[in-house]
């Protein structure tokens, strides 16, 4: 899936063992209109990240979401994924880029660093996520961004991403210094209706695209 010009949700999937459980918690958001969805789960062993990785493409594809692995360059290629995120100690962008090809998505955590947004972008990344931005339940003791870095980062051309503690009542400001894209995990995940949570913040995206 081309990269185009994503806007929206970036649903990031939690940690479940579960995979049918999983997918079925999955399935349903895949139909609200999020725009990509990253698999990425901390606490399974290798060959149960494998099945619910290639259990996930087929149905991303489905929905036209974009499927991005968290983390695993080789597995992200293992499942035909639609590309790869990558924090600071899980690889090189530019080894991530050759072994993907030059269509694939590659994603880059950059925390509360311009420089290092730069530096991805250089080596390859096709998008740059910042934050956290607020306070997050799936990351302790993490790095603090400000709204002022998203607008900074406008001059790298490509996709932004706001991540940490994002909820629908606090991601106008994110979206207005230029976010296009709120990665979310608990705030769908661990709402009460799922659905409804995502759809409250494609509704804050919507909004601004009317103004």
């Amino acid at each position: 899936m081309p990269l185009s010009e994503p806007r929206g949700l970036y649903l990031i999937t939690p940690d479940e063992d579960d995979t049918a459980r999983l997918l079925a918690r999955v399935s349903p958001l895949l139909e609200t209109g999020i725009a990509w969805l990253q698999y990425r789960n901390k606490t399974a062993n290798a060959a149960t990240r494998h099945a619910q990785a290639a259990a996930l493409r087929p149905l991303c594809a489905s929905a036209g979401v974009a499927f991005i692995v968290n983390d695993d360059v080789d597995l992200a290629q293992a499942v035909n994924a639609d590309g790869v995120h990558l924090g600071e100690d899980d690889g090189d962008i530019a080894q991530a880029r050759a072994q993907l090809g030059k269509d694939a998505i590659v994603g880059a955590s950059c925390y509360d660093d311009l420089a290092r947004a730069e530096r991805a972008v250089a080596a390859g990344a096709s998008y740059v996520a910042f934050g956290a931005f607020f306070p997050s339940r799936s990351k302790a003791n993490t790095r603090h961004a400000t709204p002022a870095l998203l607008a900074l980062a406008a001059a790298l051309r490509v996709p932004r991403v706001a991540i940490g503690g994002i909820t629908p009542d606090n991601v106008d400001p994110l979206i207005a210094a230029g976010a296009d894209l709120a990665a979310v995990i608990s705030g769908v995940f661990d709402a009460p209706e799922p659905v409804a949570a995502a759809r409250a913040y494609l509704d804050r995206f919507q909004k601004f695209s009317q103004e």
